[in-house]
This record gives structure tokens, sequence and C-alpha cells, in this order.
């Protein structure tokens, strides 16, 4: 079904359930957002720029429902406000688990809507092969877009989970991995990909470039190799690894659709390798426009220092700023850096991690009374920054490990992988409360529409059973009141 069919019948079985619906839908309303896919925007900010509905005087009466799911969602959700599924209006999360089952869940019930699983589950279930990717929706909320690990993307019906279209964007899917999230933008997905734990050669870290109406495969921009702008047999490279296994994958300029991604461990050249680097793609994925790599490019590939091991943070200005497992985050004037000519060194600024810690997570960019404000998390702290020209001064700080930020309604919610969700007053770093949960890995929350829903558990203990936790304000506050 293309674009004007899917909204022509969204027209139609809206008007149609609307008129015959039995019991009251839940309310649509212009006002309620949906979160489309990870970060929030395609430039990863994970700051929503509306209300969600959450705030500090009301956080206190969030109630917890712990939904039992098929499988460890060791990534975020999606959420779509007011779609038809299976002939009823509902408020929905998407979330994909790491052996590659997509499953709809009711927002406000915590009902499973539908599940996907792919033919590849049962022989996978158990192993290594394992997928931490976020799906993204379609913006005309007829479709989502979800990862996994035998290596295809699939368009899923939001109405059934029907898959519509099924893409592979690797060659060998026994050693790429898609670790990342999807994104979509422009009528297309976009999807990266990486290595497995130990970096089992060969793999070529890559940017897959999709069309969203057919699933056809239109670019491919390989880190390694990367003359060949096709889908290679990894094998055919006499390089391997540049994972792109950044929590926030590829960061995308919204303004021109230029596409950001930072790569792992390899050989860098800076003509046809570009391992440890920091890449401005055009949106075709077809031509370097900006690079930089560290001086001691040598020395992080030689001791597993991946400068890709998080994404690059777009700050809205000429800055970009890169963090990586030395555990320092880099300003870069990405003016200084243009062009496809090599770039080796060059940074403006660089201040430490919050502990000072390798960062694997996303951090979070916040516009606010004029200021550009960057919280960030590692495995020992948790630290506001803002953006004062080529520097940043840390506004506050506590030494609470985290995965990746959200700020919403002024709040920074922050989950301890080791347990429990943490909400922050966004410009003080004061404690508002305390979420109980339990533990995780890469796992990061949403807020949105009143809720807050998260995953638990860890992709690493293989488990074919999982919880996403849903925080929803009492019924006499509802959102939908």
């Amino acid at each position: 079904m293309n674009a004007t069919a899917r909204i022509i019948y969204t027209i139609l079985m809206t008007a149609c359930l609307l008129a015959s619906a039995t019991a009251a839908p839940p309310a649509l309303a212009a006002s309620h957002p949906d979160w489309t896919m990870f970060g929030w925007d395609v430039g990863r900010s994970s700051a929503p720029d509306v209300p969600m509905g959450i705030t500090a005087a009301n956080l206190k009466t969030l109630q917890r429902q712990r939904v039992r799911i098929d499988g460890t969602v060791d990534a975020s959700a999606i959420y779509l406000h007011g779609v038809n599924v299976k002939g009823t209006l509902h408020n929905v999360f998407f979330a994909t688990t790491t052996y590659g089952k997509t499953l709809a869940i009711d927002a406000d019930s915590g009902a499973v809507l539908w599940e996907f699983t792919p033919a590849s589950y049962d022989r996978l279930k158990g192993s290594d092969r394992i997928t931490t990717a976020t799906p993204a929706a379609n913006p005309d909320k007829q479709a989502i877009y979800a990862a996994s690990p035998d290596g295809m993307i699939r368009q899923l019906a939001v109405a059934d989970g029907r898959v519509e279209w099924r893409t592979s964007i690797t060659r060998l899917p026994a050693r790429e991995k898609i670790a990342s999230p999807l994104a979509f933008f422009n009528g297309r997905v976009i999807a990266t990909t990486g290595g497995y734990i130990g970096d089992e050669p060969p793999y070529q870290g890559h940017v897959a470039i999709l069309d969203a109406n057919t699933g056809k495969l239109l670019h491919v921009w390989n880190a390694l190799c990367s003359s060949q702008l096709e889908l290679l047999d990894p094998r055919s490279c006499p390089q391997s690894d540049a994972a792109i296994w950044g929590r926030a994958g590829a960061v995308i300029d919204a303004k021109t659709g230029h596409i950001f991604v930072a790569t792992g461990n390899a050989l860098w050249n800076g003509v046809q390798y570009w391992g440890d680097a920091v890449i401005e793609l055009n949106a075709d994925a077809t031509q370097i426009l900006g690079n930089y790599t560290p001086t001691n490019t040598d020395y992080l590939n030689d001791n597993d220092l991946d400068v890709g091991s998080t994404s690059p943070v777009l700050t809205g200005g000429p800055y970009v700023v890169q963090g990586g497992k030395e555990g320092v985050l880099d300003v870069l004037d990405w003016r200084e850096l243009q062009g496809a000519a090599p770039h080796r060194g060059g940074e403006s600024s660089s201040v430490p991690t919050p502990d000072g810690a390798k960062l694997f997570t996303a951090p979070a960019v916040w516009h606010h009374a004029g200021a550009t404000w960057i919280y960030v998390a590692d495995n020992g702290g948790t630290a506001a920054f803002t953006l004062h020209g080529d520097t940043l001064h840390r506004e506050w700080h506590n030494d609470r490990a985290g995965t990746s930020p959200v700020v919403a309604d002024g709040m920074v919610f922050v989950y301890d992988p080791h347990g429990d969700l943490y909400v922050y007053n966004a410009s003080s770093g004061r404690q508002l409360d305390e979420l109980d949960c339990g533990g995780g890995h890469w796992n990061s929350p949403i807020v949105v529409d009143g809720m807050i829903a998260h995953p638990e558990g860890d992709a690493n203990d293989h488990n074919s059973s999982g919880v996403l936790d849903i925080w929803r304000l009492p019924p006499h506050s509802h959102k939908n009141a």
C-alpha cells in the first residue's frame, strides 16, 4: 500500500470506527504526541519540544504496571496515539525483542494487541545472535519498521503486524549485527550495522538506506572499502570492523538530511578505511561531506577504544560533540572538518565524561532559555553540561550510573541499569523521584502522552521473556480526561 493509499485508508477507517464503535475509544486530539523513533526526532535529541503531560507536581502520583512480554527489549519502545489495530482505535507502544519479535502493546491496558515472530526466531533463540535496535514508525501511522538478528528490516502493518516487505541489509548476518535504532526520514528507512561481541571478522560497519514504500535497498555506505557503494560480501574487503553501533545509530540533520555516524575500531587511512572516525554523509550516503578522527587513532584501534561506542551529538549549531571509550567528550567545530579530505585531530575542547568512564550511551540535547544543555550518563555518573561557544561547562553531576537520558517537561529521566528510573530537575539536578523497576543493560525510557514506558532486562542473558514497565497518571488525572 503506497503512502497516498494509506492516508485515504486511514481517513475512511477512522470515520467508520468512530461512527460504529460500541465503546468509547481513546480520545483523539492534536495535542497528543507520537514518539516515532529512538531519541524522539531524527537528530536523536531525546528532548521533546512539546509538553508530555508529566510534571514535577504529578510525578509522584504515577502508577506502575509491569507487562510481561515474550522477550527482552534491550532498547527503547516507540509510541503511536490513536491508531487502528484490528478494527479498534488504541494508543500503542511498539518494541522489538532481542531475537526479533516485535510487539504492539496497548498503552492504556498493557494488553498485547499483536506479536510478530520472524521465521528465524526458533533457530536463533538463546544464541548470541541478537538485536538491540529500536523500531521506527512511518509518520502516516500505518506502518512500523523493525530489525531482527537474521539481518532483515521489515515493514509491519500497525493494524495487525502483517509483513508488508522485508529486506536484508547484510550478506553475512552471522557476523554483522543490527544493534542501533532505525530512523525514518523523508520516505526512507536508515539503518546501520556493526559486529558481535568479540569483533569476530569479517564484517564492515555500514549505513543502509531503504525506500520505506517498497523496501528497496537504495544506497549503502561502507566504513571500510568505502569506495564500493554497495552491499558487500564482508569477505571481499581486506579490512574488517569499523562498527556503527552507538545507541543513537545514524543521527540526521533535519534541515539538510545529512547523516552523521561514528565508527568503531578498524584501520583509518582517510581514503577508503574510516575506523574510529566521525563521518558526515549526504542524504543518499553516497558522498563524505565532513570527517574527523583523533590524532591517536592508531592507538585507539590497537586498544579497543572505539570512538563509535557512542553516536555524534548534534548541538543545533556548528559544533558536534563526540564521546567514546576514552572517557572524554570532544567538542568539534564542524566548519573546520568539512570535505572528503581526511581530518586528523582538531578538537576545539575536551572534558571528561561524568565519571571519566567509557561512554556507551546517547546524550540528550535540550535547548532552553537560550542555552544548549547536554545530558550525559555513563557507568559511574550522570551530568549536565551547557555549551558556551566551543566549550562544555559542567552544571551539575551525581555519582549514579545511567543509560541514555531523556528530557521532558523540565525534567531528566535516567535509568540506572542496576535498577530504578531516576528523575531530576533538568536545571539543578535535584532528584525529584525514584521509580522502582528491575535491572537491565542499554534500555532507556520514553516519556510521552502522560506516560513513561521502559523495558527491563539484558540482551546478554539471552532470555526469551521480559518486562515492559508502564507508568501512568491515575484515572482522575489521566491524559484523556
